[in-house]
């Protein structure tokens, strides 16, 4: 079953429509999706497929000549190219006015056992291939990589590409289509523990309950995720220890620089090095407040890839237990009291996204231009003040509180929520209140009177 990738499809689809030469450039970090992306679009298209592997030049250049020469029919009849220059000036020659298809996922492996190759893509597109019909896509895993060496300007190919796509996770409504049988309550810890990865999302099975999908999913020895983000890891870096001392630094509460350095007993400039290199594979990310005033320069790191954070988490440390079988003490003893607490980033993430879409639909009081979170210091009581979420545009902004716990959100909850949003001179200003478990009456009645509160429990 194919889920999602809407807008990835209908872009395709729409370049490929156009019935004339195309070169686009799509990455995305590894499991995402990409591969299961093009086989959907490629389906019902005249396509070459070739899947790079890390061969030497010579191996490589006779599996994509073999690939080709299968394609047409030709294996038997023609030779190999003796070249890539003479491969690439075949398939133009095929494509000189029909469509074709040409599909090279994993394309930094290629280009790692031959350099040249950019330089000869480069010089076949602005003398041959932008006179055909060949619709050529280059996929690629390495996000560094196909920034540096594919779209920057210091690439032979920089300019020649007529589209880019970055696959990106999916996000929680796309996600939880994963799982039609689950609760919301169950979709969003299936979503807290996976993310939006979707070879994750198809390992779980919603005719279990998430608990029993994590202990013979994740935290039995022999399964697929085990092991999942070391090996990842291990194909990225050269130092994963350091690496993942980082990320547990990080998953366990450390946020800061100051203190993911010191709890790794690195000096900060290394550790920032460090961090930038994840923040680059999309497993770290950096976050700043939201400009409601003078810019901002404090910042803070939080792991983007849910799994990653799940599993630093609760299957780093708890390695010992694992490794004895006591499965069922991980999960009711480590994973069960402190899932809610874990699911607290999850779920304003969750209200966040939710909020781009009312915003895209206009069924907010105003379209806002920026959304994310704030903190800074409160000058009057002097300590640092919080706010889950904060979208502005001009005069208007909108303030958040996502609560997920398991009792009802009251009005001190509000009351705090409309003290700290006077630290802000707006006009117009209008509150949200996401609970997992719902108001009590004294809120809701608050709200009814009020024509700037907002109530969201769930997102059906």
């Amino acid at each position: 079953m194919f889920i999602g990738r809407e807008y990835e499809l209908n872009t395709l689809n729409k370049l490929y429509n156009e019935d004339k030469f195309h070169f686009i450039v799509m990455y995305g970090r590894r499991r995402v999706g990409k591969t299961t992306l093009l086989t959907e679009f490629c389906k019902d298209k005249p396509s070459i497929f070739f899947v790079a592997e890390e061969y030497n030049d010579k191996i490589a250049l006779e599996s994509f000549s073999d690939k080709i020469l299968s394609y047409f029919g030709l294996n038997e009849m023609v030779s190999r190219f003796e070249s890539w220059e003479k491969a690439f000036l075949f398939l133009g020659q095929k494509a000189k006015n029909e469509r074709l298809v040409l599909v090279i996922d994993e394309f930094p492996y290629i280009v790692n056992s031959n350099k040249s190759i950019p330089s000869i893509l480069q010089n076949l597109i602005d003398h041959y291939l932008k006179d055909t019909k060949l619709f050529l896509i280059i996929c690629g895993s390495s996000m560094s990589f196909i920034e540096k060496e594919v779209l920057s300007y210091k690439s032979p190919l920089y300019g020649r590409r007529t589209s880019q796509l970055i696959v990106e996770p999916f996000d929680f409504f796309d996600s939880r289509k994963f799982f039609p049988n689950y609760s919301f309550e169950e979709q969003v810890i299936a979503y807290g523990v996976l993310g939006g990865i979707p070879q994750y999302l198809s390992i779980f099975d919603d005719k279990y309950n998430v608990y029993e999908n994590i202990k013979t999913k994740i935290l039995d020895k022999s399964s697929y995720l085990y092991e999942e983000p070391k090996l990842l890891l291990r194909q990225e870096v050269r130092e994963p220890a350091l690496y993942n001392s980082i990320i547990e630094a990080i998953a366990t509460g450390s946020s800061k620089l100051n203190e993911i350095s010191t709890k790794v007993s690195v000096d900060t400039d290394k550790c920032s090095k460090y961090i930038s290199t994840l923040i680059d594979l999309k497993i770290l990310e950096r976050i700043t407040p939201v400009e409601l005033k003078a810019k901002s320069r404090k910042s803070i790191y939080k792991i983007k890839d849910n799994f990653f954070r799940f599993w630093y988490r609760f299957i780093f440390n708890n390695k010992a237990f694992i490794e004895q079988g006591l499965l069922d003490e991980v999960i009711e003893s480590k994973i069960k009291p402190s899932m809610n607490d874990f699911l607290g980033l999850v779920y304003e993430e969750i209200c966040t996204d939710y909020l781009k879409i009312l915003n895209k639909n206009k069924k907010l009081p105003f379209i806002f231009e920026e959304i994310g979170k704030w903190w800074g210091n409160n000058p009057y009581k002097k300590r640092e003040e919080e706010i889950d979420i904060v979208a502005i545009n001009n005069d208007n902004i909108i303030f958040g509180e996502c609560k997920w716990q398991n009792q009802k959100i009251d009005m001190a909850v509000l009351n705090d929520l409309i003290e700290k949003s006077a630290l802000f001179d707006y006009p117009n200003k209008y509150y949200i209140l996401f609970s997992k478990s719902g108001f009590t009456s004294e809120v809701a009645n608050f709200a009814s009177y009020s024509n700037n509160i907002i109530l969201i429990e769930s997102f059906d």
